[in-house]
């Protein structure tokens, strides 16, 4: 059978905002086998596409597998990513040249490749069904997510808490196994020591637990895609990254973004001058009526 192989072998975020280039591709080449070159993790997510038949455990930058017929760079603009997928040997490369732009959405950036190749494919494709036979740890809850893969992208732990203590309803806070403390930090000082579920949930439950959220707040992360694929209503603190490269889609009314203006070095190892300017409350007032409990002590 032949295949069609696409090099994305990056985190959640950058999987989610691929959706719909995975399924632009599925539609173009509906006899083809399409593998994903990706970490393993994410492969229970991939399934619920309905766009990806098999993914290929890679790490960044790592070398694809080999026997493509179509090779799709998904990854970035090179050049390192797309000489590896020459050297795999397909017959047919799809990947980004001198048409690059710097400031274009992550979403809008993937489905324009394929466009510029004669494939269609619609930026607003996102949407995910909740796994299935997959159990929510915490059904209705408010999900407060105060990690982010850098320092640059974390908005303080004692405001975090400060929302947490605000919110109405029952909260938990989750987060990566090395988010641990960072998630029992943010609970203590909550006072009323919401849920920690941070480094107890696997992908799938992570993904049950947004979906049947009634409100995530979060940072930057990859867990605001998540609530973007399922329709669960969200408040994002972003910094210093734009929220026009990788914010939800701005036609959809249950995000709440916030952003300061300014933009810096996403990967620095302290936060964000813009990130730090966005106030506690700043962040009350996107919160959604129906999620205000009594005010803060």
């Amino acid at each position: 059978m032949a295949v069609v192989l696409i090099y994305r072998a990056l985190g959640l975020g950058d999987f989610l905002t691929g959706v719909p280039a995975y399924r632009a591709l599925r539609r173009a080449f509906p006899e083809h086998r399409i593998v994903l070159a990706a970490p393993r993790a994410l492969a229970p997510l991939a399934e619920l596409t309905g766009a990806i038949d098999e993914v290929v455990d890679t790490a960044p930058l790592g070398p694809p597998p080999r026997g493509a017929d179509v090779a799709v760079n998904l990854h970035g603009r090179g050049p390192q990513s797309t000489a590896l997928l020459r050297a795999s040997g397909a017959e047919r490369l799809i990947a980004y040249g001198d048409n690059w732009r710097e400031d274009e959405h992550e979403v809008h950036r993937w489905c324009r490749l394929l466009e510029e190749h004669g494939i269609p494919a619609d930026p607003d494709d996102l949407d995910l069904d909740p796994p299935p036979g997959v159990e929510s740890p915490a059904p209705g809850a408010t999900v407060v997510h105060p990690g982010a893969a850098s320092e640059a992208r974390r908005w303080p732990a004692g405001r975090w808490a400060k929302v947490a203590r605000a919110v109405a309803g029952p909260v938990v806070i989750t987060g990566g196994p090395d988010e641990r403390e960072l998630a029992e930090r943010v609970a203590r000082a909550a006072d009323h020591a919401p849920r920690v579920l941070a480094g107890e949930t696997d992908l799938l439950t992570l993904a049950a637990t947004i979906a049947h959220a009634r409100l995530l707040l979060c940072g930057d992360t990859g867990v605001a895609h998540l609530a973007t694929a399922f329709g669960t209503p969200s408040v994002v603190v972003f910094g210093p990254t734009p929220p026009a490269r990788w914010g939800p889609p701005v036609n959809r009314s249950r995000h709440r973004v916030l952003w300061a203006g300014r933009t810096g070095d996403p990967h620095a190892p302290m936060p964000d001058r813009g990130l730090l300017s966005i106030t506690l409350e700043d962040v009350l007032r996107a919160l959604p009526e129906h999620a205000v409990g009594s005010p803060m002590a």
